[in-house]
């Protein structure tokens, strides 16, 4: 395999990724076309489509990319301490406020809920190792508690975003820590 074509294929993939995101904050996906995002990008469209079906498919495998690296981070932890716990999700809050543009887009902006609902996914498939003495966990409170732990934490993260990130990430992950020790004491 040749190295510099290897550069090449993910420099491309890369502008068209930051040419999305950069479209997104002007206006919804169903307004862009792959025309526009080529434009932003200044490549021709074969090129476009030489990686991506269409726009839509661009911006799943942006969302696929931003998960697989949030999962690629909880499986570095072990989830049986809060230590354990806050220090997680503090990194997590760092790597989101390192790429504050596209989580702020993808979160905040971009009206399609399925960047949520995929962090919302994950974190519902964490939150069992996390959970203290999950065979005591009634079913209904895992359920519902962790829907409220979820969302509610999701919901911290986007008005700390909107605030332009007026906390540091060890403050946020320290309240987000609090709302799940709350449940976890009902």
């Amino acid at each position: 395999m040749n190295p510099k074509l290897d550069r090449r294929k993910k420099y491309t993939r890369m502008m068209l990724k930051n040419s999305l995101v950069h479209l997104l904050r002007q206006k919804p996906l169903s307004k862009i076309t792959v025309k526009e995002i080529c434009e932003e990008a200044d490549v021709n469209r074969s090129t476009f489509y030489a990686h991506y079906d269409d726009q839509f498919d661009l911006l799943e495998k942006i969302e696929q990319e931003v998960i697989a690296n949030i999962e690629a981070g909880l499986n570095e932890y072990d989830f049986s301490n809060d230590d354990e716990a806050l220090e997680m999700i503090e990194i997590l809050l760092n790597y989101a406020s390192d790429n504050f543009k596209l989580f702020y887009t993808l979160l905040i902006i971009n009206r399609d809920h399925s960047f949520e609902k995929r962090v919302m996914d994950l974190a519902r498939k964490y939150l069992i190792k996390n959970w203290k003495n999950i065979e005591e966990v009634d079913a209904m409170l895992y359920e519902y508690g962790g829907t409220f732990v979820i969302s509610g934490s999701i919901y911290v993260i986007k008005q700390w975003m909107v605030n332009r990130m007026d906390r540091s990430p060890k403050e946020i992950a320290k309240l987000i820590t609090s709302f799940k020790l709350g449940v976890e004491n009902i």
